[in-house]
């Protein structure tokens, strides 16, 4: 493993824009990976990919151009809607409503994440109420019309609009997920009367049921889209221009990738862009590890992503809040905690430790950056209890200074404790390691899962040094870490299918639709399944490449909460055991004979790629030799402990290490605890099994 692969074209890369480093990973056509990272460029994205890739091909002995010719797929990831929102750079909106309702989005449904912060305002609303603007019209609840659409309505809206400067335009009107009609027609004439305006309806980005939901999540579109599109259109036009033949694709937060042709009316679906790569790279790996239960902690410089999948599903959403905003769309369900290399760590009033949620970000970032950082992070204090060495990382883009984090830790924690450096900052370990436990357990035991029956993957660039302990803290026996945990983001975004999800409002009961005809359910699909064939004709995929997937929203009569149901049946009886199954898991029991309530009909059509192959090492026979040694602290128990340093990159298939040790990869760093047993998998990845402590 010392010598990197020699490529064959053609290639699959993926890019995934982080806080300090954009990702770049090159898959060739046998499997072979390589990995590199660039600095990001915050003010220009672009250029940070860009760089990314002038690095890649560089490595590979070749020119920009040849590089991108010799790309079949180019798969991109990236927080820019989710930055748009957090720092309120969107473009001014205006947003048309049915007569009678334009506070409904300022009312919002008065919940509240944590119940007992009541204090705390809800964030800015995003459209002012005096671009909140009536249409004189309005549907039942059913599709039929009590009001007539009047046009001239939509004439006075957009006057004031055009005064005003009003740069995007969402509509939401009263039950237009049950006819869209009047939403159609307003956007029609706005489209006619403000052609420069970008317009966005409800009905095409989330129509459900839910006014509130709808309209957020249409407002949040609208907010975003004239920043994210023209910079995705940008990206892919200059890739054209230097060679990629095929167009640009984007991970969307269902976890799958879609064409830069297709993402143009819901760049919402962005949000969790990156994170939701990783479900490619777990799919990937699930072939080295052997077990059908995964469970990945993804710790990078500001949290911890969360994520389960069992025989290769992940549990879905379509609720899911940024920045305290409801955007109701499809989303692979993942929990995230504020805990990450960067998390700072205080003393509070009350003489207590503290971990987060205040992060360093990349600038200043932790103290040991040396930009000007002078309070403690977990970074520090991996590097003060000896699991980082001090010195230069990604190729001299960051070096760490031992000197400035320990006197980051001891002004703002030893000190102010009592305590010494070391316990300082393995207090500071500690506390953030309950907390990535909480996460997933929330992740795992919330949902009715067992997280002893799962291998824990730790990934990210600060993973694999809680994998360990998290692995011990939930009483898992086997940890995995793949070789490219740094880069675990945009290594899935090569593996990943294409993927359009559909959903339709249809509030019936399921045995009376039962009782209505074998085919009413069918029918029902029908016109969503037309739809996503053909798009996904459009996009190329065709016969056995194009897969669709039902799935029910389903509730028992009297409950306000759904629960998302895949089944590809339409009969009852099926619907109603997968149902019950899900819902025993969840709550501990079902009710006999209850009476069951469709309330949205789901559709997933997905692309099928050629799933990368694992290519497998030769096995080495030889004892792994360490490079170096020096104090580690392992744990409360150990402490300090003479631990040999091994270089990740020389390690190879069949070779074993049996902890206290280190492991430095090129993308990250490894730490074994004491009695761990490690094995080289047959693609070079690690797997642990993990002592357990006896008193567990």
């Amino acid at each position: 493993m010392s010598e990197q692969p020699m490529l064959i074209t053609p290639y699959r890369v993926g890019v995934d824009i982080g806080g300090t480093f954009t990702d770049l990973v090159v898959v060739d056509s046998v499997g072979a990976v390589r990995a590199f990272k660039a600095p990001s460029v915050p003010s220009d994205p672009t250029e940070g990919v860009l760089s990314a890739i002038r690095l890649g091909a560089s490595a590979l002995s070749t020119d920009v151009e040849t590089f991108l010719s010799n790309t079949e797929l180019f798969v991109h990831g990236s927080t820019i809607a989710t930055n748009t929102l957090l720092e309120k750079k969107g473009a001014k909106v205006g947003l048309l409503v049915t007569d009678g309702f334009r506070d409904s989005l300022e009312i919002r449904r008065s919940m509240r994440e944590f119940v007992w912060d009541h204090r705390k305002p809800f964030p800015e609303v995003l459209v002012p109420r005096y671009l909140r603007l009536p249409v004189v019209e309005r549907l039942e609840q059913d599709g039929s019309v009590r009001i007539p659409f009047d046009p001239s309505s939509v004439a006075a809206a957009a006057r004031v609009f055009k005064e005003e400067g009003v740069e995007a335009i969402a509509i939401c009107l009263l039950h237009s997920y049950a006819n869209p009609a009047h939403e159609r027609a307003a956007k029609a004439e706005l489209n006619r009367l403000l052609p420069d305006v970008w317009v966005t309806a409800s009905s095409e980005i989330a129509p459900t049921i839910g006014e509130y939901e709808r309209t957020s999540t249409t407002v949040v579109n609208a907010y975003v889209a004239r920043r994210v599109v023209p910079y995705l259109e940008s990206l892919s036009n200059r890739l054209s221009s230097l060679g990629l033949k095929r167009k640009l694709l984007m991970i969307q937060s269902n976890g799958g990738a879609i064409s830069i042709d297709e993402i143009g009316h819901a760049p919402a679906s962005l949000v969790l862009s990156g994170p939701a790569a990783g479900i490619g790279s777990l799919k990937f790996f699930g072939q080295d590890t052997g077990s059908e239960r995964l469970m990945s902690i993804e710790v990078g410089g500001t949290s911890c992503d969360v994520t389960l999948m069992e025989r290769g599903m992940v549990s879905m959403t379509d609720q899911i809040v940024v920045d305290g905003y409801h955007l109701n769309i499809p989303s692979v369900d993942i929990h995230t905690v504020g805990a990450g290399g960067g998390t700072i760590a205080s003393v509070d009033g009350a003489g207590l430790l503290k971990a987060g949620p205040e992060g360093a970000g990349s600038t200043p970032g932790p103290a040991a950056y040396g930009r000007g950082g002078s309070r403690p992070t977990v970074t520090d204090a991996q590097l003060v209890l000896g699991r980082l060495k001090p010195g230069p990382y990604a190729g001299g883009v960051i070096t760490l200074n031992l000197e400035k984090a320990v006197e980051a830790i001891e002004t703002h924690v030893a000190k102010p404790l009592g305590l010494s450096v070391p316990d300082a900052a393995a207090g500071i370990i500690q506390l953030v390691e309950q907390n990535i436990l909480h996460a997933v357990e929330q992740a795992s035991l919330e949902k009715g899962y067992n997280p002893r029956a799962f291998t824990l993957v730790a990934c990210g660039g600060a993973g694999p040094l809680h994998g360990p302990s998290t692995a011990r803290l939930l009483g898992c026996s086997s940890l995995y870490i793949p070789r490219l945990a740094g880069v675990f983001c945009a290594f899935g975004m090569c593996n990943s299918d294409l993927r359009h999800d559909y959903v339709k409002s249809w509030l019936n009961d399921l045995d009376v639709a039962e009782s209505s005809g074998s085919d009413v359910l069918r029918a029902a699909f029908v016109k969503m399944q037309g739809e996503a064939l053909e798009v996904l004709t459009r996009e190329g995929f065709t016969g056995d490449k194009a897969v669709l997937k039902r799935g029910y929203d389903l509730r028992y009569f009297g409950q306000q909460w759904t629960i998302p149901v895949e089944c590809s049946a339409t009969d009852a009886a099926t619907i109603r055991a997968a149902f019950e199954q899900v819902y025993q898991r969840l709550f501990g029991y079902v009710q006999p004979a209850g009476s069951i309530e469709i309330v949205n009909l789901r559709l997933a059509a997905i692309g099928k790629l050629d799933a990368l192959q694992i290519a497998v090492a030769g096995a080495v026979v030889s004892d792994p030799v360490p490079t170096s040694r020096r104090p580690v602290w392992i744990d409360k128990q150990s402490g300090f402990v003479d631990t040999p340093v091994y270089d990740g990159t020389v390690l190879s298939t069949g070779q074993r290490l049996v902890g206290p040790a280190i492991i430095e990869e090129a993308t990250t760093t490894l730490i074994l605890g004491s009695g761990d047993k490690l094995t080289m998998t047959d693609a070079g990845n690690y797997h642990i099994d993990i002592l357990q402590d006896e008193a567990a």
